[in-house]
């Protein structure tokens, strides 16, 4: 039985490139989904647009607060737009964080009849035109990135490179994220697994806070490594591949006398996957992963996760259950009756 992770994985994204380095770069990425779920990425050629982006975040929640509450969340039933101190909940406690969340340029296409998760997806509200332009220049170029990595982890497992390809969702998420200090051991962001599609890719400034569970229930420090991604499995990825590659709970604890700035990537998963067809492509994906390949270890304490769950039809059941649960005040007012449903039940 493989022995649990005391340490991420640093892995050059440019040794996936070459034919030279190649072979062992990808069997340090196969290591790292199997055994860790998390990993720091480097050399990724984004690191000039993600300092732009640190740049400017401090200077966005420095905005005046009409400017950020005209882009208020909640006038967004897609959960796209900004997020007071304290309006936040994960594992049943207020998250210690003001953020904005964004996604990749879409008009509104929900119709009365369509299914209501289809609502998650629509246009993003920006407090400024210089920060639109930011956001999708963050987004189109981690978008790239994520594309290459994809095909990356599918030539680990021994996939052909398109494989994930077909999984991919129509709208990718972003978030700027502050938090501010606070007492010690204060929650910046309570335990959790992220519900929002594949993969994870998170730049942090130099502050630190997060934490990742290991298999054996310790928290291991992810301190910041500089130019570096922190990349993490997603739901939607331990979904597809059957629980094989396993997302992580992990967590941010407050600082106490710095303020702590992040901006996370969200690649999409697509919403309408349904049980029957994740089976189907899960059984399909783990035939073909040699099972010496794919250790089991044991995981405790860790966060359930959604899309596994069969109390949901499909993803987007299960990531708008997320959504509402997450921010209440936005499940309130514009899905009443999955809040009062939701909120009675446990998962």
């Amino acid at each position: 039985m493989a022995t649990s992770f005391s340490t991420i994985p640093i892995i050059d994204f440019t040794n996936l490139q070459s034919a030279e380095t190649k072979p062992q770069a990808l069997k340090q990425l196969q290591d790292a989904l199997f055994k860790v779920g998390f990993l720091y990425l480097i050399n990724t050629g984004l690191e000039s647009v993600v300092e732009e982006g640190h740049r400017n975040v401090p200077e966005l929640f420095n905005l005046p607060p009409e400017s950020k509450e005209k882009c208020n969340m909640i006038n967004s039933p897609c959960f796209l737009g900004y997020t007071a101190l304290g309006a936040e909940t994960t594992a049943s406690r207020t998250d210690l964080r003001e953020q904005f969340d964004f996604g990749t340029p879409l008009k509104d296409s929900w119709m009365d009849g369509d299914p209501v998760w289809k609502r998650l997806e629509g246009p993003s509200q920006y407090p400024d035109a210089k920060t639109e332009d930011l956001v999708n220049r963050l987004i189109q170029q981690m978008s790239n990135l994520a594309d290459s990595f994809l095909g990356s982890v599918a030539e680990c497992l021994g996939l052909p490179i398109d494989t994930f390809a077909p999984f991919r969702g129509n709208m990718d998420r972003l978030k700027f994220i502050k938090y501010p200090p606070a007492l010690p051991g204060s929650q910046g962001v309570g335990p959790h697994k992220d519900s929002t599609g594949l993969f994870t890719f998170l730049s942090q400034d130099s502050v630190g806070g997060l934490q990742v569970l290991n298999r054996t229930g310790q928290w291991i420090d992810a301190p910041p490594v500089p130019g570096s991604l922190v990349v993490n499995i997603a739901q939607g990825f331990e979904a597809i591949t059957g629980g094989l590659c396993p997302a992580t709970t992990h967590r941010v604890v407050a600082p106490t006398e710095t303020v702590r700035y992040s901006i996370p990537y969200f690649l999409a998963v697509r919403y309408d996957l349904t049980l029957n067809q994740l089976k189907e492509s899960a059984a399909h994906i783990t035939r073909c992963i040699p099972a010496s390949d794919a250790p089991v270890v044991p995981s405790i304490n860790q966060v359930a996760s959604e899309f596994l769950s069969p109390a949901f039809f499909c993803f987007g059941e299960a990531s708008l259950r997320n959504r509402v649960i997450s921010h209440p005040d936005v499940g309130q007012k514009w899905y009443p009756d999955l809040y009062d449903k939701y909120s009675r039940e446990s998962f």
